[in-house]
C-alpha cells in the first residue's frame, strides 16, 4: 500500500452499519480518512458534492430511494465505488458488468482490505468504471453499450460492439475485441452470456458466445461452423442450430 490518505464518505441508512465500516477502516485500512457521512439518498448527494471524496461507500436500499438514485442525480463522479449491500441480486444484476466493487453484509474484514487496495492501485481509471456504470445503469431497457473487463493488472472499458467472440477456458474467459489483444477474465463464460444476451450476443456452443454482428459466414458442411471477422472459427452445437437461426433472423 501506498502511504496516500484516502479521503472517504460512508452513506448507509442504518447508524450501526456505518459505525462498524467507520471502526474497521480505521482498524484495517490506515489509508483511509472518513471526511463525511450520509444516512440517506439527499444526504448521500450532499456530502458527495460538498466534500468531493476519492472513495464512495454506498448502501443500495435506503428509505427515501436506492443506491441507484442517488448515482443517477450526483453531478460530481471523480470518485471510486463500492457498493455496500445484504442482498446478493443487486450485485449480480448491476456490478458484473461494471467490475464496481461492493461487499455484502455482514462486511468480512479480508474482503474490505481487498477492496481498499484495489482502489489504491487504481483510483485513476474509477471515474471512467463510475461512468460506464451510471449510463448502464440509465439506460438498462437497452442493450449495454460498454463493458467493464478487470484482470489483476489492468481494468478495461470495452464497447460491446467491438467485442467478437468470446472462449470458456475453465472457470475463466477470454475475451477477443476487435484490433486488441485478447483479455483474460478470470469469470465463467455463463456470467457474461446472461449480462450480453440482450447486446446481439449469443452462445452457440458450451464453450463460445459470438457478437452476432461479426458473423461473416455460417458453413453447413460436416456440422455448422460460424466464421467471424477476425478469421477465427466457431463450432455450433446440434441443439442450437434453430435458435442460431432464430437470433440471425432478429437482426435482419
Amino acid at each position: 500500500m501506498n502511504n496516500s490518505v484516502i479521503r472517504t464518505v460512508i452513506i448507509d441508512d442504518e447508524p450501526r452499519a456505518r459505525e462498524t465500516l467507520n471502526k474497521m477502516l480505521r482498524t484495517y485500512c490506515k489509508n483511509i480518512e472518513i471526511v463525511g457521512e450520509g444516512n440517506n439518498v439527499q444526504s448521500g448527494i450532499e456530502q458527495i458534492e460538498t466534500l468531493q471524496p476519492d472513495v464512495v461507500f454506498l448502501d443500495i436500499r435506503m428509505p427515501d430511494g436506492t443506491g441507484f438514485d442517488l448515482l443517477d442525480k450526483i453531478n460530481y463522479i471523480d470518485f471510486a465505488l463500492v457498493i455496500l449491500t445484504a442482498y446478493d441480486e443487486y450485485a449480480l444484476k448491476a456490478f458484473k458488468f461494471s467490475a464496481i466493487d461492493y461487499l455484502l453484509k455482514p462486511l468480512d474484514p479480508e474482503e474490505l482490505i481487498s477492496s481498499v487496495q484495489k482502489i489504491e492501485s487504481s483510483l485513476n481509471v474509477h471515474t471512467n468504471q463510475l461512468k460506464t456504470l451510471i449510463e448502464n445503469i440509465n439506460n438498462s431497457y437497452k442493450p449495454f453499450q460498454k463493458i467493464v473487463l478487470k484482470t489483476a493488472e489492468s481494468i478495461y472499458i470495452v464497447k460491446t460492439d467491438d467485442i467478437i467472440r468470446v472462449e470458456a477456458e475453465s472457470n475463466y474467459c477470454r475475451f477477443y475485441i476487435h484490433n486488441s489483444p485478447p483479455i483474460f477474465i478470470s469469470k465463467t463464460l455463463k456470467e457474461y452470456s446472461k449480462i450480453l444476451q440482450n447486446s446481439n450476443f449469443f452462445r452457440p456452443h458450451q464453450s463460445h458466445l459470438i457478437n452476432l454482428n461479426r458473423i461473416v459466414r455460417i458453413d453447413k458442411q460436416d456440422g455448422i461452423t460460424i466464421h467471424m471477422d477476425d478469421g477465427s472459427k466457431v463450432p455450433v452445437s446440434f441443439r442450437k442450430k434453430d435458435l442460431l437461426h432464430a437470433a440471425i433472423s432478429q437482426l435482419e
